[in-house]
């Protein structure tokens, strides 16, 4: 899902530096936080550590002893959705933040300070759909991509992608790639020479109740056979597999609801 910059340390050892920008971590709230491990223990094989005592009761996902993103449970009478969420990575979270505000975005919680996790902050774009803003700790450690049961891809669903498209411009410094058709609302962002992210109009489609939301893709091996264990483990599927330019592709809801795609790409 990212690009990431490489810095070694006095042993030699490599950790991604991310560009401000670039999505660098995926983050869920949920209110029964051991029935959500259960799940995604089985569904994606990760493995889960104690997170930042800052955050509440949370935990940090692993794969391989390498992170992917974390579940934290949801504050009592907060009303946020359970939904997948994606951190962007920035050098300055407060100047971020300040820049949210100024083009019309929410700042909800922070910035402030998680040990282990950096400094962080989360906020929503002007249409009401969260995201994280992240600057990693000096040394990080190393980040799982590429396999199944990482994070592939996210993309925000919108009403229409002009009404927040120069809202991420000015705030991350993305450029954008419209596509190319008359009938398909949708734009791809660009960061360094790199597609990041995706911004996607649903016009009347878009769930009401939902509104607009960022929805991550994770890895898998095999979309049917992912979609089928959705269902066996509680969760339930949303679309039906099909298979697109990018990989064979799933929507699906965990047992709270959250939803996520998965997505086979071509190998």
């Amino acid at each position: 899902m990212t690009e990431a910059r490489g810095s070694a340390d006095r042993n030699g050892e490599t950790h991604a530096r991310y560009t401000p920008g670039t999505p660098c971590w995926v983050s869920l709230m949920v209110h029964d936080l051991t029935a959500a491990q259960d799940f995604y223990r089985e569904l994606f094989g990760w493995e889960f550590r104690p997170g930042p005592p800052q955050l509440g009761p949370s935990v940090r996902v692993l794969l391989d002893d390498r992170e992917v993103g974390g579940i934290g449970r949801m504050p009592s009478g907060r009303g946020l959705p359970v939904a997948w969420t994606p951190h962007f990575a920035s050098d300055d979270v407060d100047t971020t933040a300040e820049t949210v505000r100024l083009c019309g975005g929410t700042v909800g919680v922070g910035p402030l300070d998680a040990a282990g996790a950096g400094r962080l902050a989360m906020a929503s774009d002007p249409s009401g759909a969260l995201f994280g803003i992240r600057r990693p700790p000096d040394h990080p450690g190393p980040a799982a991509t590429g396999v199944p049961g990482t994070p592939a891809w996210i993309e925000l669903v919108t009403y229409e992608t002009a009404g927040v498209l120069t809202f991420y411009e000015t705030v991350f410094g993305y450029k954008r790639e419209p596509l190319s058709s008359p009938d398909l609302d949708y734009v791809t962002l660009h960061l360094a020479g790199h597609p990041v992210a995706g911004l996607r109009g649903a016009g009347g489609a878009l769930d009401r109740d939902r509104g607009p939301h960022w929805m991550t893709y994770f890895e898998v091996a095999d979309t049917d056979a992912a979609l089928t264990r959705v269902t066996g483990l509680g969760g339930r599927p949303v679309t039906p597999s099909h298979d697109t330019a990018h990989g064979r592709v799933a929507t699906a809801a965990d047992p709270e609801g959250a939803l996520f795609s998965l997505i086979r790409r071509p190998r």
